[in-house]
């Protein structure tokens, strides 16, 4: 397999590692949260709530964070922000025993922007370690690899902590999995982010920005990913109204209902990883695919087992579309606009699922679940065929440097 090429590379590997970890962590702490704050409210807008504070503000914020932080030794700053991300995961499991949803919403939001930041920055480390040896798709492959592994294991993980255990156990196991994360990357030499650092904070991210919105590859990348996430994350919010109020299916059932599209895309990445030959255009247009006809049947299943093989089948698409178009808009940049750009996409990974969540909880509110999942899969299918009537040019496997185009 062409991918494990970039596990050769010593920094590379405990890069991995630590992101795999980080991200079964962020599973089980985001799915212990919903739970409990669904459990304490009743209420599917206070759910959604929920996610619009772990996504609207971050999506704002980040970038700046981003760009003042990018000049700083990665060994520094990224154990840095992942100690914070623990420390408000061990307040919001305090909350736990006294809920407030003030208090959670606004710690949750203030998670969502060091999260942002420090996803961004380790896509920048990852492209300044791996482009220079013309690994960036490989190593992207594997890194995909470790985020759906984290959702196939880590959702299972969560319903079973939380009915074990209380939420509030498995939102301190995920504060644990942060504290694990800094140690990694606090011992891991070689780290680097390319920048220009002659050049002050907001005149680094006025120059990421102009990045983002001059080249159109990037620009269609950006604005196709960004409302494909608004219709197909659309439905986290009520996932679990949908599992216990539905399908009757208790937390338990909820768990396995995410974790069946983990397993999906624990298959899509792999089949990123291991056909290395695969267009990145035809990985996204398949992906979405897959995506649309996921949510399609998920929205007239009629027991845990069936949506949970649709959720597989959008899970497939997942791991493929997503890798991919960030590959796509990686390898359209130059180096030292990597951290900047990539906190773009990674807000728009925000942005757009906090205008979802506001789509898919009133669609619940005033229709049903299921017509939410409707919903949600005809906006993907939308998408797609706006993207197939006019194809990306110019998109396969240009290395990200300097002079990308």
């Amino acid at each position: 397999m062409e991918a494990a090429a970039a596990l050769r590379v010593p920094v590379f590997r405990r890069l991995a590692g630590a992101y795999t970890i980080n991200e079964l962590g962020n599973w089980i702490g985001d799915i212990a949260l919903a739970i409990l704050v669904f459990d304490r409210t009743g209420s599917s807008i206070a759910t959604a709530g929920l996610f619009l504070a772990l996504r609207f503000l971050p999506a704002i914020l980040a970038p700046l964070l981003t760009t003042r932080t990018e000049v700083i030794s990665p060994r520094r700053v990224l154990p840095a922000l992942y100690i914070g991300e623990g420390v408000i995961f061990g307040l919001i499991a305090l909350l736990a025993r006294s809920f407030s949803l003030p208090a959670v919403l606004a710690l949750a939001a203030a998670d969502g922007v060091l999260a942002v930041a420090a996803k961004a920055l380790i896509r920048s480390v990852n492209a300044a370690v791996l482009s220079p040896q013309g690994l960036l798709r490989q190593g992207n492959a594997i890194l995909n690899l470790g985020l759906t592994i984290g959702g196939a294991v880590g959702p299972a993980m969560a319903g079973g902590l939380v009915a074990g255990a209380g939420a509030g156990s498995a939102l301190a196991v995920d504060a644990v999995t942060f504290a694990l994360v800094a140690v990694v990357l606090a011992t891991t030499p070689g780290m680097r982010v390319d920048s220009d650092r002659q050049f002050g904070t907001l005149d680094r991210l006025r120059a990421g920005l102009r990045e983002s919105w001059q080249r159109p590859t990037v620009r269609r990348l950006l604005i196709a990913t960004g409302a494909a996430l608004m219709f197909g994350t659309s439905v986290i919010p009520i996932e679990v109204i949908f599992a216990k109020r539905t399908l009757h299916a208790g937390d338990t059932g909820y768990g396995f209902l995410i974790t069946s599209w983990g397993v999906g895309m624990v298959v899509g990445g792999g089949a990123f990883a291991v056909v290395s030959r695969m267009r990145l255009s035809f990985a996204i247009s398949i992906g979405m695919t897959f995506i649309a006809c996921g949510y399609a049947g998920l929205a007239g299943s009629s027991d845990l087992l069936v949506a949970c093989a649709f959720s597989a089948v959008g899970g497939i698409g997942n791991g493929l579309w997503w890798i991919a178009a960030v590959t796509g808009i990686q390898q359209s940049i130059p180096a030292h606009a990597q951290s900047v750009v990539m906190s773009v996409l990674e807000s728009t990974n925000q942005a757009a699922p906090a205008v979802g969540y506001v789509l898919g909880g009133a669609v619940t509110a005033i229709a049903s679940p299921r017509i939410a999942y409707a919903v949600a899969g005809a906006g993907v299918a939308l998408v797609l065929v706006a993207q197939l009537l006019r194809p990306l040019d110019g998109l396969e496997n240009r290395p990200a440097s300097s002079d990308a185009t």
